[in-house]
């Protein structure tokens, strides 16, 4: 049934000056208190004050969840404006630097910042986070087991960090590649069972390594205040098409391993290392690289893995009403994600202007405008 495996979708984005693009360092007074006002419980601040986040409601219909999105982004585009202000989604920012940003003032940030020093300094990072409903915590850690293989796909899908501190990083997508500097990140461990999962929370909270399951940042998670699983995979996609096709195509797949329980059901070590694999060539080459993959005994097309994956859930989209939104991966297969639009971009300016500055003020200039589009 469509009212099955409802879905909310979590975007950070980086908050910047209005005209010259750069990412602030510290919010003028009023900011987020107007933010708040007008998008309410939607919206929340993150550890750095160049970060802010807009969560969804719960929806069945991704139509409607693209609606909403639309409109938080044009709601905080609005609130900014009155404070010289813009906002644009993307893995990094193109040409910020991570010395000298201010954290958000709260006491769980206070802590991250004093566990993590300099790292958490260097969090100049801005994701996609999909969750959708699975209110057995059974099924959460057996999907999220189950899942592992197919992870590398939607970071290849969602890049969009392929610049940090005004540098080609020869990434496409090089968030993943600073967030996982950080402790608990990367894919998860192959737990079997829930209690095997709680075990591990258990013991690091017992050792006051973490006050509780939400200090664990990886790839995906069972969520800790929603009956959710949690992809946390994605760069954070400039377009809001890119962010719902990612959501349709998780919420299908969330699906199709649910009711499907034999379908990976023998994900090994040698699995997981594999996936760990095409994580890096998914942060690497985006969609224009490959995949190893074990069966075929050769590297598969990020292209052919996709429409291979899209078949595989095609009854579950029909069945969730999401299969229309599943159409824009073959659009950013063609035409390339976030980070081949910022190269380009940026390839452009730089070949028209020969300047650098300018180049790079091509790019987020870009990112702001398609953030809102």
């Amino acid at each position: 049934m469509a009212s099955e495996f409802r879905v909310g979708i979590e975007e950070e984005y980086f908050v910047v000056d209005g005209e010259t693009r750069s990412a602030l360092r510290r919010t003028p007074p009023g900011f987020l208190d107007a933010a708040r006002a007008g998008l309410g419980e939607r919206l929340s601040g993150e550890m750095l004050q160049s970060q802010i986040e807009v969560m969804t409601r719960p929806h069945v219909d991704l139509a409607e969840a693209r609606i909403e999105l639309a409109g938080l982004r044009r709601a905080l585009s609005g609130v900014a404006h009155g404070f010289d202000l813009a906002f644009f989604a993307a893995g990094t920012h193109p040409t910020a630097t991570w010395q000298g940003g201010k954290r958000t003032p709260a006491r769980r940030y206070d802590g991250l910042m004093h566990d993590l020093q300099m790292l958490g300094e260097r969090n100049m990072l801005c994701g996609l986070h999909v969750h959708v409903e699975l209110p057995d915590p059974e099924a959460q850690v057996d999907v999220m087991r189950r899942i592992l293989p197919f992870l590398p796909v939607f970071v290849a899908l969602s890049t969009s960090s392929p610049f940090w501190e005004s540098r080609r990083t020869g990434l496409m997508g090089y968030r993943l590649a600073a967030y996982d500097e950080l402790p608990r990140t990367g894919l998860p461990e192959l737990f079997e069972t829930a209690k095997a999962y709680q075990d591990y929370i258990d013991a690091l909270v017992a050792a006051r390594a973490i006050r509780d399951s939400s200090y664990v940042w990886w790839t995906i998670r069972p969520s800790r205040k929603h009956p959710t699983l949690e992809l946390r995979a994605p760069d954070s996609c400039t377009r809001v098409e890119d962010s719902i096709a990612i959501a349709a195509l998780y919420r299908s797949l969330v699906r199709h391993l649910a009711h499907n329980p034999k379908l990976n059901a023998g994900v090994d070590a040698v699995d997981r290392a594999i996936a760990v694999e095409n994580k890096w060539r998914a942060q690497r080459y985006g969609i224009h690289g490959s995949f190893v993959d074990r069966g075929a005994r050769e590297a598969v097309p990020v292209a052919q893995a996709v429409e291979t994956l899209l078949d595989q859930v095609a009854d579950d989209a029909r069945a969730l009403g999401c299969l229309a939104e599943l159409q824009q991966l073959r659009t950013i297969l063609s035409g390339g994600t976030s980070a081949d639009m910022q190269i380009a971009v940026y390839q452009e300016a730089a070949h028209r202007t020969g300047n650098r500055t300018e180049a790079f003020k091509a790019v987020t200039t870009w990112l702001t405008h398609a953030s809102i589009q």
